[in-house]
């Protein structure tokens, strides 16, 4: 497991020290999905065919994600509940909103358990080199007491019906249950070195940021695609039942056909300042 407090504060002295600290995170709902995906957008790609669907208070952008913890300072977010709701410092475990929605087939299949509150951005898309990168992070407030039980939040980006968010080197999915410190925080973990704990019941909250638990900072990415227009369907969802939010943010501009490196992530900000002290880079390539 990782030492979440010590992580923290070493972010916050990185960032005063390089003039990067910010107010903390900030969301606007916005369900427009043109606006969404320009968001998004970076280079060596075109899109058509928009359309979303869910609660409209399920979609928005967001920024100060670096001063949050997160290691995303600003993107889209797509969440099973209220996205206002991701704003820290975390002040509960049960934070929710149940909008009483539909799930959806294909991730009820991911999670394992009958899913709700599904949101949904959908569009096509071209390739000028037949690859795609995005970066993402997803959090929940199902961390940390309801890892390994009967609910499983769960999201996913389709691109021509495929998966593509994944566990780095695996084909396993990202999700509540696959990626998580344990339940009790330290027993029975799976992909532990990715999970960032935020919960209260377990010594936190160590980051600025509602939610009880976040991945690192992921990279989507499918190589090789054929040319012409390819579709994808970034999705998130409740399982098992419609309350504990669960949101992914992705980041602005990263949509792209090149690998979207140089993150500005609270760590590898001070890497010049800190090295000696071993931090390794929150990003993580799949």
């Amino acid at each position: 497991m990782k030492n979440n407090s010590f992580k923290a504060l070493a972010a916050g002295l990185i960032l005063s020290a390089s003039g990067f600290a910010s107010a903390g995170l900030v969301v606007t709902q916005n369900n427009n999905a043109n606006d969404l995906v320009d968001t998004i957008l970076g280079d060596g790609i075109t899109y058509s065919n928009l359309s979303n669907s869910g609660d409209a208070n399920a979609f928005g952008t967001f920024t100060g994600g670096i001063s949050a913890g997160i290691g995303i300072e600003s993107g889209i977010m797509l969440s099973s509940g209220n996205i206002s709701d991701a704003v820290g410092p975390n002040t509960g475990n049960g934070t929710t909103t149940d909008f009483g929605a539909a799930g959806d087939a294909d991730l009820t299949a991911i999670s394992g358990f009958d899913t709700h509150d599904a949101a949904f951005i959908t569009f096509d898309f071209t390739t000028t080199s037949g690859d795609l990168f995005f970066n993402y992070v997803f959090a929940s407030e199902e961390y940390n007491e309801f890892v390994n039980s009967t609910v499983n939040d769960v999201f996913a980006f389709f691109v021509d019906g495929v998966n593509i968010a994944l566990i780095p080197g695996t084909d396993t999915p990202v999700s509540i249950n696959t990626v998580n410190g344990g339940n009790p925080l330290g027993t029975g973990a799976s992909n532990s070195e990715y999970f960032n704990n935020n919960s209260l019941q377990d010594g936190g909250p160590f980051f600025d940021i509602e939610y009880d638990g976040f991945t690192d900072v992921f990279t989507a990415k499918i190589l090789g695609l054929s040319a012409g227009t390819h579709t994808i369907s970034i999705g998130i969802a409740d399982a098992g039942d419609g309350v504990l939010d669960s949101t992914v943010f992705i980041e602005a501009g990263s949509f792209s056909v090149t690998d979207p490196v140089g993150v500005p992530e609270p760590a590898s900000l001070g890497l010049f300042a800190l090295g000696a002290l071993g931090f390794a880079s929150r990003r993580k390539l799949k």
